[in-house]
């Protein structure tokens, strides 16, 4: 498929909003499955590193 021009383009032919809005969901979906674990391997850490000190000071 080939634009003329840039606006051409964003708006694809009419559909958009729906390709860009679809491109935005799978993006935030990707970080979502990217963040998060790397969230919850920092809380574990914590956790644990805790959880050692508590251990070490009995």
């Amino acid at each position: 498929m080939s634009f003329d021009s840039f606006s051409e383009f964003l708006s694809m032919g009419g559909h958009g909003l729906y390709v860009w809005l679809s491109y935005a969901l799978g993006l935030m979906l990707i970080l979502i499955n990217l963040v998060g674990p790397l969230r919850a391997g920092k809380r574990l850490q914590a956790q644990l590193t805790r959880r050692l000190l508590r251990e070490k000071n009995r």
